[in-house]
């Protein structure tokens, strides 16, 4: 359904319910997957694409339409993933040597993760990453968006993004480099 037909059925008061349900249903799965890849875990990705439907739900009335809709969806998760990175960091603080051995012990640990050696190591390294490179990594490379609508999503400049992007592809490459040099060579 288009952008115009869920926010008609979600506007009027005999279908809110069942066009938010739509709405849901149509976004629940790219906001699922940006989010899971932000923070790697299943049980914290299913719990922050949840609030941002929470959010979505308490905003909906208000919003314009000067966006397209999986776009102001795509912000409020970007802003539910930062805030629980954020927090994260605060809690656990833990030394960055060990950061890439933990997130590797949580790929590994996790019976819904399908990814083989390479993949596990581009999701270690892009976890690494410090949280905004890592939305505009996850947008840009996995996602595909241009940069314009990353920038809308994220309220920055498309030159900044793509220094943050250039950035972010550098520390990916090196953390695979170092690990490529780290393991032991195949015959």
């Amino acid at each position: 359904m288009s952008d115009q037909e869920l926010l008609q059925r979600f506007r009027d008061p005999h279908t809110s319910g069942e066009g938010f349900q739509l709405i849901v249903r149509q976004f629940q799965r790219p906001i699922y997957y940006y989010v899971r890849r932000m923070v790697l875990d299943h049980d914290d990705a299913n719990d922050i694409t949840q609030s941002t439907f929470i959010r979505a739900w308490k905003g909906l009335s208000g919003f314009r339409g000067e966006s397209q809709l999986s776009t102001w969806l795509h912000t409020i998760a970007y802003r539910e993933a930062l805030h629980f990175l954020e927090q994260k960091k605060r809690i656990g603080k833990v030394p960055a040597d060990q950061v890439a051995q933990r997130l590797e012990a949580v790929l590994a640990e996790d019976t819904l993760y399908t990814g083989d050696d390479i993949q596990r190591r581009l999701q270690v390294a892009v976890a690494t990453l410090p949280p905004r490179q890592k939305a505009v990594f996850v947008m840009k490379y996995f996602e595909e968006k241009k940069y314009d609508e990353i920038a809308e999503i994220t309220g920055t400049s498309v030159g900044a993004l793509k220094a943050s992007y250039h950035h972010a592809v550098q520390k990916v490459e090196d953390h695979l480099l170092r690990y490529a040099h780290q393991s032991p060579q195949m015959p």
